[in-house]
């Protein structure tokens, strides 16, 4: 008896990563991550390795029912590593794992906004040929043949989604004709992380059966169109329990150089989404608000209304590695509030 095991990991591909996998037959059935073996790849291939040194690892580091195969086969997230088993530089899971072990005590969670667009050749999904639908508007959570396209693929995903065992909280049509979005958590910083990825994954593997390709892309559309990111939710035990903790982040986000610090890992062309239209805030600005989404961190109404709970950064694009931005907010706002006495 064997099982398949689908080994995905990000590569080294520059300004953004891209998703890689390949099948491993393993013979028994599936015991747990403990039990599945590292494996090799061609680092090359791959931008990670050069030809004459291009042997790299596979570390297997969370598994998921295949919803795809089916049966006992399975999805293995893995980080990669050099052969000497240090992690490789392109491994921004490692600085992550760090520092959640350092914040632990904080109790941090995410709930992460992944948005996306569908294309069918080199137009989005639902924009006729050679033009341009009409003007946004109606299309945000709509319904109907004029307004949402791509609501199978939508709904295949989700299930596979469910049934990998994914955080998967919701889903909803977005701004844009063909753009879509689904939520992961909350859960902690590599739970989340680790599960964007697989949810990323099987994005574009459903997309496959339907001939449509999905882009994580923050501006797919030039000039009038919303773009697309990755709004990211965050909370501290501290933050779920009193609104001094709220203020204390949102504060830490804007201290000196920390916009510009974190706004240059949310994400590449974070320039040409952020510009301060289409509800967000300028790229090299900072401000933070209840109820403003044209803010960089927006304080929900209920949040301000309860005196308690999370913020959302908005500034993270689609395209953003969910370790990187966990990594940064976790960071900037544990270490305030440590220093502010708020934990």
């Amino acid at each position: 008896m064997t099982f398949k095991a689908e080994y995905i990991w990000t590569d080294g591909t520059q300004p953004t990563a891209r998703l890689r996998s390949k099948t491993k037959i393993i013979a028994g059935t599936p015991q747990g991550l403990d039990t599945l073996p590292v494996w090799g790849f061609d680092g090359s291939s791959t931008s990670q390795a050069e030809g004459h040194a291009s042997d790299l690892v596979l570390r297997p580091v969370a598994q998921y029912p295949d919803p795809i195969r089916g049966g006992d086969d399975i999805l293995v997230m893995c980080e990669v590593l050099n052969i000497d088993m240090t992690p490789h530089y392109s491994n921004t899971r490692a600085a992550l794992a760090e520092t959640e072990a350092q914040f632990g005590s904080q109790e941090p969670i995410f709930g992460i906004e992944q948005e996306y667009t569908f294309f069918e050749g080199d137009r989005p999904l639902g924009f006729p040929v050679g033009g341009f639908p009409a003007a946004q508007g109606g299309y945000y959570c709509g319904v109907g043949t004029d307004e949402i396209h791509g609501r199978d693929i939508v709904e295949a995903h989700l299930e596979n989604c469910l049934k990998a065992g994914l955080a998967i909280s919701g889903i909803n049509a977005e701004v844009m004709p063909g753009q879509w979005e689904f939520q992961v958590g909350p859960v902690a910083p590599l739970e989340v992380s680790d599960q964007l990825w697989i949810a990323r994954w099987l994005l574009y593997r459903t997309a496959e059966d339907f001939k449509v390709s999905a882009t994580l892309d923050p501006k797919p559309v030039k000039g009038d169109w919303n773009g697309a990111g990755a709004h990211t939710n965050f909370s501290t035990k501290a933050m779920r329990e009193g609104y001094d903790a709220i203020i204390t982040a949102c504060e830490s986000l804007g201290e000196g150089s920390k916009p510009l610090d974190h706004v240059k890992h949310y994400g590449a062309g974070i320039d040409d989404r952020l510009t301060g239209l289409h509800e967000t805030a300028p790229w090299d600005e900072y401000k933070y608000g209840v109820s403003d989404r044209g803010a960089s961190v927006r304080i929900p109404w209920q949040v301000a209304q309860d005196r308690k709970g999370y913020i959302e950064d908005r500034r993270p694009n689609a395209n953003v590695d969910p370790y990187v931005v966990t990594r940064l907010l976790v960071d900037t706002c544990c270490t305030a509030l440590e220093k502010a006495g708020q934990v």
